[in-house]
């Protein structure tokens, strides 16, 4: 089982590691993109076929659709140049990954759900459950989770404190620029590390992998080098340097998951499109 935390960095996962038995030690690795989109179309690619036939994909991301579905609607006229390129990499299409979840239908962002926020996204006891349902129910030869946190919006101190976001947590970028404080914005990003790293060990307990890896498809800049967030082709060290935990994982039959899956219907562009600017990616 592969679990990504989207934009993860090694020095944050190391910083909360001693709170976490199922951590113990975090090291790093290159990975293949500098954005979701680019680590999708490099990590599914026609190389790994046969392997990717046999494994489960359960992703908060919406970028999935949008890379891996040859069926969908190409709008290129609003997409900048590297991301047109990812269309022409050797990646499968859709129909070649075993199976494939959206888990970002689930509370769509500016609808609040059981776990969420109306302001957050999709929270990870969503990925949780239905990572817990398909590991028990279903077989497959690799489980791929990915959750969207420790991704800005930054919303599990808004959600404890049953409160809108804050300037910061909604739209951080522009508060660093007007006010260039960091710790404020480091703080709201390892509140929301450790909100998704606390379902992850509930995960663990109730689902039997021999082999776990805790990784990301990419970490995060805040001002190193002058560079905020993530792009696509970054170089950034922040960025492509990410962190690589192996652990296990033992179903204790502790924790029953209520949420099931969703429609296998494919997400229409205008809903994607809704998405991606809701979350800063237009």
């Amino acid at each position: 089982m592969l679990i990504l935390l989207d934009t993860c960095r090694v020095d944050a996962l190391r910083e909360v590691a001693p709170e976490y038995e199922f951590i113990p030690s975090v090291e790093s690795i290159l990975s293949t993109g500098g954005a979701s989109a680019e680590w999708l179309a490099r990590t599914f690619d026609e190389q790994h076929r046969d392997e990717i036939a046999d494994t489960a994909f359960l992703s908060a991301q919406n970028h999935v659709q949008q890379i891996l579905d040859t069926n969908l609607p190409e709008r290129d006229s609003d997409k900048p140049l590297p991301f047109k390129a990812l269309r022409f990499m050797p990646s499968v299409d859709l129909e070649d990954v075993g199976k494939v979840e959206y888990i970002f239908r689930y509370e769509p962002v500016g609808e609040e759900g059981p776990y969420g926020h109306p302001e957050g996204s999709t929270p990870p006891r969503y990925v949780t459950d239905r990572g817990i349902q398909v590991g028990r129910r279903e077989e497959y030869d690799r489980l791929i989770l990915q959750y969207h946190q420790p991704h800005t919006p930054w919303f599990s101190t808004a959600l404890e404190e049953d409160r809108d976001l804050k300037y910061h947590e909604r739209d951080w970028w522009n508060y660093y620029m007007e006010t260039g404080d960091v710790d404020t914005i480091w703080d709201a990003y390892m509140s929301d590390l450790r909100y998704v790293l606390d379902d992850i060990e509930l995960l663990l307990r109730n689902i039997d992998a021999e082999t776990v890896a805790i990784s990301s498809d990419h970490g995060e800049a805040f001002g190193e080098y002058g560079i905020l967030g993530h792009t696509l082709g970054s170089l950034h060290p922040k960025v492509r340097k990410v962190p690589w935990v192996e652990t296990t994982a033992t179903d204790e039959g502790s924790y029953e998951p209520s949420i099931d899956e969703p429609s296998s219907e494919r997400v229409p562009r205008e809903k994607l499109d809704e998405q991606l600017k809701a979350l800063g990616y237009r």
